[in-house]
Formats: structure tokens, sequence, C-alpha cells
């Protein structure tokens, strides 16, 4: 049997990266961009606004000829055109001339200012309508000024972002109809074990349905990627090889579930040796998933989770989500950090690093975090309610109510540009 050193688990983080690389692009129609990343960042095709224009409906006019209106002594202004948006101005104004304009509508020569209406009153004399103001306007007051929002040419969104539908506004503003994105991988999943059931199966004596698969292919997507389900492997080290072996020529990263302890059947290890891969890590000083192993091959990587459900699940977060989020131009590849209040004592002593996990709650004091469940390995239903996962750090006896912790942030698309414990 091999020594199983741990090593810590930014250590073990930096060795999975080095071999992290960014992946392929495809170009889709912008129709067909939603929820995918971009492969390229998007740049103004044009200046936004590309002319000067009024926020407002009012009048446009130009502000000199306002300086001396009062309350008693109105500056009153002839009414030569009336626009609106998408009109283009036929008419320069001159002195003591407005022009009645709508919002979005391109402001005219000769104005350098607009009053709203509710500023303004309307008048009329022998047909001729006019606008009487009691205040004075200041040049550029109630203009948008062409390329105030961007100049032509300028970074809108960095590559690796995610489109949603604010990007989608900056797409269609820029006329962006084909977009380059990020390829999904392909990441298989195994779960090992003559123990699984499949989800439709009726319970047996001495088995266990599989949830660590589904929870995987869950945990998968929501990184942005795509899955392959393998099915399960049986407790047999050839049959299991062989399957192995051919799943690797299908896919960007393997994953197994289990397989990975010191048992007499726990075959990954023997299996990556077989496949002539390089183990970078059989042990990490972490709870849970302290048994959580990587190698690599070429240029594929192969990870082997723990079997224990919450283990399995902090391993993915950890050490796969990263190398999806590289692999789709993600310049931030890790999770997300904060700081929230302990919400409940933690007395377990913590030799490791310990990803405890749990809920935010947003409460008086700020962000308070509680353990959504039981905390250990093996039990999956703590994980239904967790949206953070709570680090405590290793070497402490334990935290009490009140405390200060950091937490990773499981649902954010963010993510971080550094690892941070």
């Amino acid at each position: 049997m091999k020594m199983r050193k741990p090593i810590p688990v930014k250590e073990a983080v930096d060795r999975v990266m080095h071999y992290a690389k960014s992946g392929k692009s495809e170009t889709v129609d912008f129709t067909d961009a939603d929820g995918r990343r971009l492969a390229e960042p998007i740049t103004a095709t044009n200046a936004v606004p590309s002319f000067n224009k009024s926020p407002y409906d009012g009048y446009a006019f130009h502000s000199h000829y306002s300086q001396e209106a009062s309350a008693s002594r109105p500056a009153r202004f002839k009414v030569v055109e009336r626009i609106g948006a998408g009109e283009v101005p036929s008419k320069r104004l001159g002195a003591f001339e407005a022009t009645r304009i709508m919002t979005g509508a391109m402001i005219p020569d000769g104005a350098d200012c607009v009053a709203m209406f509710e500023v303004c009153h309307d008048d009329e004399e022998n047909g001729q309508p006019f606008m009487e103001i009691k205040r004075k306007m200041e040049s550029g007051q109630n203009v948008m000024t062409a390329g105030s929002e961007a100049a032509e040419g300028d970074l809108l969104i960095e590559a690796g972002s995610l489109v949603n539908p604010g990007t989608k506004a900056v797409l269609a503003t820029f006329g962006y109809d084909k977009v380059a994105v990020a390829i999904k991988p392909v990441i298989g999943i195994f779960a090992t074990g003559t123990e699984l059931l499949d989800i439709e199966e009726p319970l047996e004596p001495g088995k266990i349905r599989n949830s660590n698969g589904y929870m995987i292919a869950a945990q998968v997507k929501r990184a942005g990627a795509i899955y392959k389900d393998f099915g399960k492997l049986p407790d047999e080290l050839e049959l299991s090889y062989q399957k192995i072996k051919a799943a690797l020529d299908e896919v960007d990263i393997l994953i197994t579930t289990g397989g990975v302890s010191v048992g007499d059947f726990d075959f990954m290890p023997e299996i990556y040796k077989r496949l002539g891969a390089e183990e970078l890590f059989n042990k990490i000083a972490m709870r849970p998933g302290s048994v959580t192993t990587a190698a690599v091959k070429g240029d594929q990587l192969l990870f082997g989770l723990s079997g224990n459900p919450s283990a399995c699940y902090v391993g993915f977060e950890l050490f796969v989500r990263p190398v999806i989020q590289k692999a789709l131009f993600n310049p931030n590849c890790y999770l997300r950090s904060a700081h929230a209040v302990l919400g409940s004592d933690f007395p377990k002593p913590n030799p490791f690093s310990r990803f405890v996990r749990a809920h935010l709650e947003y409460e008086e004091e700020g962000l308070v975090v509680y353990p959504s469940g039981i905390d250990k390995s093996n039990v999956v239903s703590s994980l239904a309610h967790a949206d953070v996962l709570m680090v405590l750090p290793g070497g402490t006896r334990g935290f009490s109510k009140g405390d200060q912790v950091k937490v990773l942030l499981l649902e954010d698309m963010r993510g971080s540009e550094t690892f941070l414990l």
C-alpha cells in the first residue's frame, strides 16, 4: 500500500490547475447564446449614444437665452419644430427658438440643453406655438452626449463572462448577431460500487441508491459543462479498467465516485497505474473528502472523488469546478468567498481544514451562516439546503456562535480570480 501523505488544500488545487487549459470556441446565433460563456471580449462597434439625444420629453434650445429667466420675467421661445425618437431634426435653432423633443430624439443643431415639459409653459400666438420657462438652464443640462456611455472600441464585456439578460441587451445594442462562446467541455461520470442501485430500483438488503452520479451530473451542469453518464462500475478491477479506458476517448475530463480509499475493492489507484496516468495527489488535509484523488493522462484530468456524498460534493466544487471554468474562458475560476457570522455553535475540533455544508441568511447583523444539517461525510440530507461551504481552518477546537467565518458561495456565477481560504 502506497503511503498516503496529506497535502494542503491550496497545494492540491494548484496541482490540478497546472494542467487546466482554456477550451475551444464556437460561433452561435445571438438567440442561442443564453447561459453560455463568452469566448472573446465584446467591444463597442459604435459610440453610444451615437448622437446627442434627449433623456426626457421637453424642449431643446440654447441655454444662453435662458440666463435672465425668472418667475417674474420668463424667457419666451418660438417652437419651430417637433421631433420624436428616430427622427432627424431639419432645422438649426437660432436665438430664442426651441424644438419640442421626445425622449430619445436627436438634439438639433443650435441647442445645448433640454427643459422637461414639467418646467415649461406652452403658449400660442396667431397659430404659432411658443414655450416659456421661468428658470435658467445650464449648457449640457439634460443632454446625453454622443459617446457618453461608450466610445467605439471600448471594452464592454470580458471574455469568460456569462451571457445573461443584461449581456443580451449589450450584444443587441452593438449588433452582435453572432457570438463566439466557449464549447462546453464533456465530463464523464462513473459511480463505483456493486452496492449501488439505480433511482427507480427498490431497495435491497446491503444496497443503496446511486445518489453521487446524479448529484455530480447536476454539479457539472451548474458549472456550465456537459455530462456523459457511463453508469455504474462493479467491484471488479479488470472490467472497471476496460470501461474507464474506453470512456477516456469520449470525454475531456473523467470523474469516478468511490473506489479511492484503502479498502479491498478500492481499485482506482491501480487503474490509474494501468492507464499510465500520473497521480497528482491521493490525500488532502481536509474534511470531508481527504481521500480525494486526481491524476493526469496526456491532457486529460481524472478525478477520483470520495464515495461519501458530502465528501464527493465538496471535492467537485473545490477541484473539478475551477478546471471547468478555465475551459470556459472564465478568468474567475474559483468559488467566490465572503465573510459571515456563525449563527450557531460548531464545537467539533478541526485537525484539518473543514468545509461545512451550510446556508446563508440575511439577518439584522448582516450575513449569518448556519450548518445545513449533520456534518458527516456520508450524510446526503445536509446537501439539499446548502448554498455555501463554510470554511473552518485546521488546528482549531471548534467555533462559537457569533464568530466570523469565511464562506464559499456555491450558487454564485461570477467566481473569484484567486483561490481564497
